[in-house]
């Protein structure tokens, strides 16, 4: 955001791809990535997607060094709530094996509620793309929910991929099958389009916006997604699951304050004072008397000379 408002500045626009500052943001985006799928060879979908939440956080507190905002009271209590969900989510996740053979997850992409699922999904998608391409659309729900779409295959894929390589390096190869190479073209074409449009909701709006709203898609599609395909919560204690929910509520919650709007401050000054102009004698008031005949009117001088051009 901070490279995209250094570029509108700009007299000669170029490319946000050309910004150092861009390029810097998406190599750390990247390396924050890596961090993001070693944890999915580790642990369960559902639980490494709402923790995600710390982004926002990040954002929170980063937004003011960056993009100078302004600490708020709702801030500080937004983080309490989140970081209290964030301790009911690691407590109450499923606990399932989390090491995933290349044939368990052909099984899983051939079950018949993953396949009505998908459907579903590429129908979605296809409507809101539709109003994207040829209707101009650009709704902020419009640009997320398809970045949400999109990030459930990838959160499928990330871990399938992970959970494979992690079973490799223990002595178990799974690289020689054919489904490791698809879910990795699945998994880096999907992050290529998420960032597509990722980028244009954070060129059109607010990061405080894009990032909140973003987070909340992104992890109910990929609660969904774990739930559906890889059923992490098919034995789970009823407890277990109102409470790991109650947590993904309050981070919604934490989230959702934080990215609370403030009012828009009115200037107290009438008028913007520019300074001492080199070579101009400074008067001693800057708007005219109001109490003047001629308030708001043209001088008879420079009236009859205009008159007479």
């Amino acid at each position: 955001k901070c490279a995209h408002l250094r570029l509108v500045c700009q007299a000669e626009q170029k490319p946000y791809y050309t910004s150092k500052l861009w390029c810097c943001g998406i190599t750390l985006l990247g390396l924050g990535e890596v961090g993001n799928f070693t944890a999915y060879g580790f642990a369960p979908v559902t639980l490494v997607a709402p923790l995600g939440c710390v982004s926002v956080l990040g954002s929170a507190f980063i937004s003011v060094f960056f993009l100078k905002k302004t600490m708020r009271t709702a801030d500080i209590l937004g983080g309490t709530l989140t970081i209290t969900g964030m301790y009911l989510l690691v407590t109450f996740a499923p606990n399932v094996p989390q090491e995933l053979t290349a044939r368990q997850v052909q099984n899983y992409l051939v079950s018949w509620p993953f396949l009505l699922y998908s459907i579903l999904e590429i129908l979605i998608f296809c409507i809101l793309l539709y109003f994207y391409k040829r209707k101009a659309v650009k709704h902020i729900m419009v640009l997320l929910m398809m970045v949400a779409l999109l990030a459930s295959l990838t959160v499928i894929a990330v871990k399938a991929v992970s959970s494979m390589i992690a079973f490799s390096v223990k002595g178990k190869m799974q690289l020689t099958y054919s489904i490791f190479y698809i879910m990795s073209v699945l998994m880096a074409t999907s992050c290529a389009f998420q960032i597509k449009f990722l980028n244009q909701a954070m060129h059109l709006y607010e990061a405080t916006a894009v990032v909140p709203i973003n987070f909340v898609f992104f992890t109910t599609s990929a609660i969904i997604s774990g739930v559906i395909f890889y059923r992490e919560f098919q034995s789970a204690a009823l407890l277990s699951v109102f409470m790991f929910l109650f947590g993904c509520l309050l981070s919604f919650l934490g989230v959702i304050i934080i990215a609370r709007k403030k009012k828009e401050e009115h200037l107290q000054v009438p008028f913007i004072d520019c300074g001492h102009i080199p070579g101009q004698k400074l008067t001693g008031k800057i708007q005219p008397d109001s109490h003047c005949s001629c308030y708001g009117t043209l001088n008879k001088e420079d009236d009859l000379v205009k008159r007479q051009s």
